[in-house]
């Protein structure tokens, strides 16, 4: 079966964030996103491994306050 969501741990807030997989997009895939509980912009990392196993990290997009 294959993945269709993801999730990452905002760097912010602490909060788990679920978003789609988009594997037509590539292997190694990179987008910002903003956070939707506390609104920070980050760079989302995906990378899909040969058996189509999908991970995501979060790094903050800018040094916060």
């Amino acid at each position: 079966m294959m993945q269709t969501e993801i999730s990452y741990t905002c760097n912010a807030c602490g909060e788990e964030i679920i978003i789609p997989l988009d594997i037509s997009q590539g292997h190694e895939q990179q987008f910002v996103e903003d956070c939707p509980v506390c609104c920070r912009p980050h760079v989302i990392h995906v990378e899909i491994d040969e058996k189509g196993e999908a991970t995501a990290w979060a790094e903050p997009e800018q040094d916060y306050d």
